[in-house]
């Protein structure tokens, strides 16, 4: 979850709260890093439909994916949040931060559930996601910020010094420096 350390850092800049949003990427069986959709709390779920037809992934397999990352996002939320409500977004301006962004499944996924929780607008905040993304994003929400929108896009781990794991003990802390504004 190394995104709460960047939202971490966005929401303590800006003396905004912090809130966390759990979304799994759901990864292609034997390509884990490639995302044929994503999932969050609530049953939201996207699926790179022409992706999926055109790998030959069968409807059984994507199932399968899916129920182990639902199985993953309501470990995390237990974990991260305990019995903390989360905050409401309901008619506020909500800044999504997304650690990096490559495809942009797990981003689209975030914005239909604050949608469905009625936030009012929304702007995505990123280190690093790739032009074409970007674009393709910017037709969602009011504004998509980065850092770097490299030219040519490759691996995500090449535009950070250090990009390893932050634990759940880690993310908790995180959570818990001004968590709901407090």
């Amino acid at each position: 979850m190394f995104g709460v350390a960047v939202g971490r850092a966005v929401a303590d800049a800006l003396h905004l709260p912090l809130d966390v949003l759990v979304v799994r990427k759901l990864g292609f069986p034997g390509r884990e890093e490639l995302a044929m959709g994503a999932i969050a709390g609530g049953g939201a779920i996207m699926l790179n439909e022409d992706l999926i037809a055109e790998s030959g992934i069968s409807d059984e397999a994507v199932k399968r994916v899916a129920a182990a990352e639902r199985r993953e996002l309501a470990r995390r939320e237990l974990a991260y949040r305990g019995a903390r409500l989360p905050l409401s977004v309901k008619g506020r301006k909500v800044i999504l931060v997304d650690d990096r962004i490559a495809t942009g499944a797990s981003t689209r996924v975030a914005i239909a559930v604050l949608r469905k929780l009625g936030a009012g607008k929304i702007l995505v905040a990123t280190p690093t996601v790739s032009r074409e993304t970007k674009e393709a994003l910017e037709k969602e929400v009011v504004a998509v910020v980065a850092v770097l929108v490299p030219e040519d896009f490759s691996a995500v781990g090449a535009y950070f010094r250090d990009f390893h794991q932050v634990g759940d003990g880690a993310v908790r802390e995180l959570l818990g420096r001004g968590f709901g504004g407090s």
